[in-house]
């Protein structure tokens, strides 16, 4: 057994850290958009309550921010989803690295394509969380126009 000495899995071990860092970080901003998912429910279900009771300017002003918290929602969601598929590919690209150190195999275009396809979906996932920021901005600022209204 001697593929399973210390000095033939060291370089295994190496290769495997950069995918775990990149899902450790994804972790991190897997956080930070699933909390703003939490505060776009909690919102929409406040608009929701104040929607039923308004009338008038306000309420369409209400359904207008409400139609906002559902495009976020929706942008989170996408977020959401492609963060968590790029961290299933980082995993199975780590499974991969292993799997072709056990049984010998050259595996080098399969990484590459997995590698590849976890990033792009990182970026998708960055994209999504970005066009929510400048959704939510949006929303401020429609708050803050009708705000300043004498």
């Amino acid at each position: 057994m001697e593929w399973l000495s210390t000095h033939s899995l060291l370089p295994v071990i190496q290769l495997a850290i950069t995918p775990l860092i990149l899902i450790s970080g994804m972790g991190a901003l897997m956080l930070t958009i699933t909390g703003r998912m939490g505060r776009i429910v909690d919102r929409t279900r406040s608009l929701a309550g104040q929607v039923r009771v308004a009338t008038g300017e306000d309420r369409r002003h209400l359904d207008d921010q409400l139609e906002i918290m559902w495009r976020r929602a929706r942008l989170i969601r996408r977020a959401v989803t492609f963060l968590g598929l790029s961290m299933l590919v980082a995993c199975l690209l780590v499974v991969t690295i292993f799997g072709g150190a056990l049984l010998g195999r050259d595996f080098g275009v399969v990484l590459l394509a997995l590698f590849a396809a976890s990033v792009l979906l990182l970026i998708a996932a960055l994209v999504a969380f970005l066009q929510d920021i400048y959704v939510s901005l949006h929303a401020l600022r429609l708050e803050v126009d009708r705000a300043r209204r004498p």
